[in-house]
């Protein structure tokens, strides 16, 4: 592979990876929010005892666990991009 093209290649990933770590920020700080909010969802569950309040604290937590299955997907995609940088620079 030619040295232009491993150096596109490169400025390819780095932009992936500003990208990504752009959106890894985001998505911390929505996490914290929307943590502190179905913690906040569940004392309303045990305090309220009632079945609507328990479904929105499901519902809560829910949505946490998504946003931390995604943050976990931005993370292994960083790690990968960070290796396939280093290989890259190895060829240089």
């Amino acid at each position: 592979m030619s040295p232009r093209r491993i150096e596109r290649r490169l400025w390819q990933n780095a932009e992936r990876l500003k990208s990504l770590r752009a959106e890894l920020a985001v998505v911390d700080e929505q996490l914290s929010h929307l943590a502190d909010d179905a913690e906040d969802q569940a004392l309303r569950a045990l305090v309220s005892e009632t079945p609507g309040a328990s479904f929105e604290a499901r519902d809560a937590q829910r949505h946490v666990d998504a946003l931390r299955k995604h943050r976990a997907h931005i993370d292994a995609e960083i790690v990968k991009l960070e290796a396939r940088q280093d290989e890259l620079l190895d060829r240089l």
